[in-house]
C-alpha cells in the first residue's frame, strides 16, 4: 500500500534526480518495497537508485531482486564494492544468487569472496540441487549441554546478534551432535542453578541435509515449526532453514505445478524480464509432443471412417464426449495431485483411491449418459444413436477418472513429479482413447 501510493511522488524525485530527498526516504522503506520500485525501473534508473541505499539495506534489497537485474547490477559493480555487497548478504541468499546467476558470473564472485566465505559458499553449492542443504544457514545459536543456563545466556548475547534468528537455540555435544532443540523463553524464564540439561526434553524435529526441500516444508507445516535443524547423515548440526526460506520454497514449487499443469516447462524468474525466445523454448517441446500425440486421434477416426459414413449422426457427439472425457480426467488428476502435494494421501492408499474413483466415475458417467441419452432421442439421432452416445459417456467417464486418479499416484511411486500430467497430454490421451470406446460401442450396437 505504502509503494501504492508513494511511487507517483518517488518517480518524479527521479526525473527531477533529487537525490538527496530519495535517500532519505529510501532508507526507511522496507527491503522488499524497495526491490518492487527498482524492478519497475528502466535500467540506468534502477542501477542510480540502488546506489542511493545504505551498505545494510543495499543487501537486503538485492537479495530480493530478480536474478536477471542482480546479474545487470553485478555487471556494474567494482570489484570491492561487489565482495562488500555479497558478505553482506545471508549465507542461504548467497547461495541463492549463485543458483540463479550464469556459470562465469558465479566463478567471478567466489574468486572475489575471502577463503572462509567461499569455502563456506562452495559447502552449500556442493549439495544437490533442490535439496536442503542448498537452503541452510550456518549462523545459529548453539549451547553445550553440559553449560550453566547463566553461561548458556552469556553466550546467547555474545553471538546472537550475528545469527539469522535466536527463537531456538540449539543443544549439542563436544562433537556438534545435535541433541536437543530448547525455545529462547525457557532460558529467560528459568531458574536460578538451573543447568542446560534440566530445560532439555530431547524432543526435537531436524531434516538431513541432503533430503529434499519439500519435505522441509511439509516437516514445518506438519509440526507448526518456524525454524528447522538441518543435520548430516551422523546427525551433526550443520544450519538452520527458516519460515521465510520455506515460504520461498512453496511458491517455487507450487508455480512450477501450475506451468507443468498447463504443459509449459517451468519459467524461471520474472514473466515480464523473460524474453520471447525464452517462453518460445518452454512451450514449443510440450506442444509438438500433443501435436503428434493427437495423431492417434485421428488415425482412430480414419480407421473408423466407414461407421461415420455410415451413421453421419455418430459425428455430432465427437466433441461432447472427448470434452466431457478430458474434463472429467483433469478433476480427477487435480484433486489426486494435490492431496499428494499436501500429506493427505499416501501411496499405500492406491487401491482406495481407485475403488473410489471408480464409484465416482460411475455416478458421473450414469447421470451426463442420461442426459445425453435424451438429447439425442429427442433431437434427430434415434434411440439407437442415443444408446451409443450414452453407454459411450458412461464409459469414457469411467475410463478418464479412473486415469486421471491413477497416473499420478504412479508417476509418485516412480519417483516421478505427478503434475507431469498436465490438463492437455491427459485431455490427449482421453481423446484418443475416448474415440476408441465409442466407435468400438456404435459398430457393436449398431452392427456396423
Amino acid at each position: 500500500m505504502m509503494l501504492q501510493f508513494l511511487k507517483p511522488e518517488i518517480m518524479d524525485l527521479v526525473r527531477h534526480r533529487n537525490w538527496d530527498d530519495l535517500k532519505d526516504i529510501l532508507n526507511e522503506w522496507p527491503a522488499q518495497d524497495i526491490a518492487v520500485l527498482i524492478s519497475g525501473l528502466d535500467n540506468r534508473d534502477a542501477m542510480l537508485l540502488f546506489r542511493l541505499l545504505s551498505r545494510s539495506l543495499a543487501s537486503q534489497v538485492f537479495a530480493w531482486l530478480d536474478p536477471g537485474l542482480q546479474e545487470k547490477l553485478i555487471l556494474t559493480f567494482g570489484d570491492r564494492e561487489l565482495c562488500t555487497l555479497i558478505l553482506d548478504m545471508p549465507a542461504d541468499d548467497r547461495t541463492r544468487l549463485f543458483d540463479d546467476l550464469p556459470a562465469e558470473v558465479t566463478q567471478k564472485l567466489l574468486n572475489l569472496l575471502p577463503q572462509k566465505a567461499r569455502k563456506e559458499a562452495l559447502v552449500l553449492l556442493g549439495y544437490p540441487e533442490r535439496s536442503v542443504g542448498r537452503l541452510l544457514t550456518p549462523d545459529f545459536v548453539s549451547v553445550l549441554s553440559d553449560w550453566s543456563v547463566e553461561q548458556a545466556i552469556g553466550h546467547i548475547r555474545s553471538v546472537g546478534k550475528d545469527a539469522e534468528t535466536i527463537n531456538m537455540v540449539y543443544v549439542t555435544d563436544e562433537n556438534q551432535k545435535l541433541l536437543d532443540d530448547i525455545p529462547i523463553r525457557r532460558f529467560l524464564l528459568s531458574g536460578s542453578g538451573q543447568s542446560v540439561t534440566d530445560l532439555m526434553d530431547d524432543k526435537f524435529i531436524a531434516i538431513e541435509a541432503a533430503e529434499d526441500q519439500e519435505h522441509a516444508v511439509q516437516l514445518m507445516k506438519h509440526y507448526d515449526l518456524n525454524v528447522l535443524p538441518v543435520i548430516d547423515a551422523s546427525g551433526l548440526l550443520l544450519g538452520i532453514v527458516t519460515i521465510d526460506d520455506m515460504i520461498d520454497v512453496l511458491e517455487q514449487e507450487v508455480t512450477e505445478d501450475f506451468h507443468k499443469g498447463a504443459a509449459v516447462s517451468p519459467v524461471s524468474g520474472n514473466y515480464i524480464q523473460a524474453t520471447p525466445f525464452h517462453l518460445y523454448k518452454k512451450r514449443i517441446g510440450w506442444l509438438l509432443l500433443l501435436l503428434v500425440a493427437n495423431f492417434l486421434s485421428s488415425a482412430v477416426i480414419s480407421h473408423f471412417e466407414y461407421a461415420l459414413q455410415t451413421v453421419l449422426a455418430l459425428a455430432f457427439f465427437i466433441p461432447v464426449l472427448i470434452d466431457s472425457g478430458g474434463n472429467t480426467a483433469s478433476q480427477s488428476s487435480t484433486l489426486i495431485i494435490r492431496a499428494i502435494a499436501t500429506g493427505e494421501l499416501g501411496l499405500k492408499q492406491w487401491f482406495a483411491v481407485i475403488r473410489k474413483e471408480l464409484l465416482v466415475g460411475l455416478l458421473l458417467g450414469v447421470s451426463l449418459g442420461v442426459v445425453i441419452y435424451f438429447r439425442s432421442v429427442f433431437w434427430k439421432s434415434g434411440a439407437d444413436v442415443g444408446l451409443v452416445v450414452g453407454l459411450s459417456l458412461v464409459m469414457v467417464m469411467l475410463w478418464a477418472n479412473l486415469l486421471g486418479s491413477v497416473l499420478p499416484i504412479i508417476l509418485t511411486r516412480l519417483k516421478l513429479d505427478p503434475a507431469v500430467i498436465s490438463s492437455p497430454l491427459l485431455t490427449t490421451i482421453i481423446d484418443a482413447s475416448g474415440l476408441l470406446i465409442y466407435f468400438s460401442i456404435a459398430k457393436a450396437v449398431l452392427n456396423l
